[in-house]
């Protein structure tokens, strides 16, 4: 997402996107239900997305198995007020985001039941990612990320704190999307370490999960279109319809597929990039070989001025519990995934 900060509200550069159609004009069907593997969930994200994955996994710790973050900031930073959106954003310099802050509010949450227990945070591996070229959602609050995570016990063996890379906004595939320090639509960029490419859905995935499959070249799985009215009323900002990856080893009785949620960031939906984000940032390639279900909720642009961008909720826009089990979008993400756990 190109932006900038005015009057310390996130306002994005206006420019003309294409927006791509997937798959036929047919009404979306209901999710289908796979059996997947229960506790084995885990969820990855970039820019709001990646603010969403942390609500994800601190909000939700006693059932997300783990969580990759591109240029996130940490929980809660916003404190429920757009305002505070540019220093989450690191684009404040003297006055960065504040990792203590953030863990006493985690800590009142936890105590008040509004969110898990803290404790699950130390069995949780998390990987966090910041490119030095980007210039939306700087160093500084990423690292915010990183200390936020260790005050809340995840060790240096759990916590990946990827910050070296001279990537821009975005997230990183082998052969895909912009040059690697490029902050532009669609946001998919490719990078090359010690002459061999970054291959950051690997690099998420295998530290979640430990060490998988090789992914393959073309994947041969199937992108299942699902409505997700069932799960989230319009007023939330999600969109009519969400996908699903589904390899073809996914689709056998008992097969027990593990679940990856990937979350888009702002101006990166379907809506904005057509397919290359369902299809192009590298999680399918993994998946086919690993039985891994990848869910891709939607969030639309909508009319409503805090939600122009297709943004993911991680300031307070569809209500104060925005960060709590509670809110609306994280409850619809994680009824999606327990469908897919379903005995089909």
């Amino acid at each position: 997402m190109t932006c900038f900060v005015a009057r310390g509200r996130i306002v994005l550069a206006a420019f003309a996107l294409a927006a791509g159609a997937l798959g036929a004009a047919a009404a979306p069907v209901p999710l289908p239900a796979y059996g997947a593997a229960a506790g084995k969930t885990t969820v990855s994200g970039l820019s709001a997305g990646a603010f969403m994955a942390v609500q994800l996994q601190v909000a939700y710790s006693a059932s997300i198995a783990g969580a990759g973050i591109v240029a996130g900031g940490p929980y809660y930073c916003a404190i429920g007020n757009a305002y505070f959106s540019g220093i989450c954003m690191g684009q404040v310099a003297i006055f960065p985001p504040s990792p203590s802050v953030m863990v006493g509010y985690a800590r009142a949450f936890a105590a008040s039941g509004a969110i898990d227990p803290l404790t699950h945070l130390a069995a949780r591996p998390i990987y966090v990612f910041s490119g030095t070229e980007d210039s939306v959602v700087r160093p500084p609050a990423v690292a915010a990320t990183v200390e936020f995570f260790k005050r809340l016990g995840v060790g240096a063996a759990r916590l990946s704190d990827v910050h070296d890379l001279p990537a821009g906004h975005a997230l990183i595939a082998p052969g895909a999307g912009n040059a690697c320090g490029a902050n532009a639509t669609p946001y998919i960029s490719h990078c090359s370490v010690g002459g061999k490419e970054y291959d950051q859905a690997g690099a998420i995935l295998q530290h979640l999960y430990g060490r998988l499959q090789p992914r393959v070249a073309t994947p041969t799985g199937k992108v299942v279109e699902f409505a997700q009215r069932p799960f989230a009323a319009a007023s939330t900002g999600m969109a009519e319809t969400g996908f699903v990856y589904v390899p073809a080893a996914c689709t056998v009785a008992n097969a027990h597929c593990r679940v990856h949620i990937a979350l888009h960031g702002c101006l990166q939906s379907a809506q904005s990039v057509g397919d290359r984000f369902v299809t192009g940032a590298g999680y399918n390639a993994w998946a086919d070989n690993n039985r891994l279900l990848v869910l891709y909720p939607q969030v639309d642009t909508s009319s409503t001025p805090d939600n122009a961008y297709g943004c993911w909720d991680w300031w307070g826009y569809t209500g104060s519990n925005y960060a709590h089990k509670s809110a609306p979008q994280m409850k619809a993400i994680m009824a999606m995934a327990r469908r897919l756990a379903q005995a089909p």
